[in-house]
């Protein structure tokens, strides 16, 4: 197999360096590495990868610093990997344009799905553009983006204004996990002492009518304490 995507791993330790490299040549990638901030900018500036995969705590300057500066001028992916488990320093990193945020250890089977995942919304946002129209579906699970029309299965989902626009936020990103505060900034644009609970509440009248049940397959994944994701369509 060949997918002709190239990754580019900034991490400063070896072993998990090796581990990763090894994982995704496995999987068909191509893979270049770095063990410093400034290492990455060079390979970045140089290779232009289709992904990165970033580590935070680097022996030259904060991951964060990479992730700014690429972000002043590239969509390119960026998954971060990172031993930081504090929900503040998820949410910092997604909000920044982090596409994933995977903690350490990690799960090989998982963490090669969540680079599919994100190559995959490259790809799409690249051959398909940001346009308003078409559809999109993921099981079945289908929004109508012209007609502002939601299905599951055969049957219409009625939505309130706000729920449509947040499910339809949520699916455009769909992969990526959206924090709070994006999702609020995009759908009532300010921020407020009751804005979580109004995201919580629309969110669990949305999760409700879709059919989501605990402990199944659901559409809509709640990343606790930082945000929610919408599962891409091929998961």
């Amino acid at each position: 197999m060949n997918n002709k995507y190239k990754i580019l791993i900034i991490e400063d330790e070896e072993n998990i360096n090796n581990l990763l490299k090894n994982l995704l040549e496995t999987n068909g990638y191509q893979v270049v590495c770095a063990k410093s901030c400034a290492g990455g900018k060079m390979l970045f500036a140089s290779h232009r990868p289709d992904l990165v995969i970033l580590d935070l705590g680097l022996p030259d300057y904060d991951g964060t610093t990479f992730l700014k500066d690429v972000r002043k001028d590239s969509l390119t992916p960026v998954i971060v990997l990172s031993a930081r488990t504090d929900e503040k320093d998820k949410v910092n990193a997604l909000d920044m344009g982090a596409n994933d945020y995977v903690t350490k250890p990690f799960g090989s089977a998982e963490f090669v799905a969540r680079v599919r995942s994100a190559l995959r919304i490259s790809r799409r946002s690249i051959d398909e553009g940001k346009l308003p129209g078409g559809k999109f579906k993921s099981g079945e699970l289908e929004i109508d983006y012209d007609a502002r029309r939601v299905f599951v299965g055969k049957s219409e989902v009625t939505l309130t204004q706000t729920e449509y626009n947040i499910i339809a936020f949520l699916s455009e990103h769909s992969g990526k996990v959206m924090t709070y505060t994006s999702i609020i900034r995009d759908i009532w644009g300010y921020n407020d002492l009751n804005s979580t609970k109004k995201l919580q509440v629309n969110m669990a009248n949305i999760r409700k009518k879709l059919g989501d049940k605990p402990g199944k397959s659901n559409y809509i994944v709640n990343e606790l304490g930082v945000g929610y994701r919408m599962c891409d369509k091929d998961e």
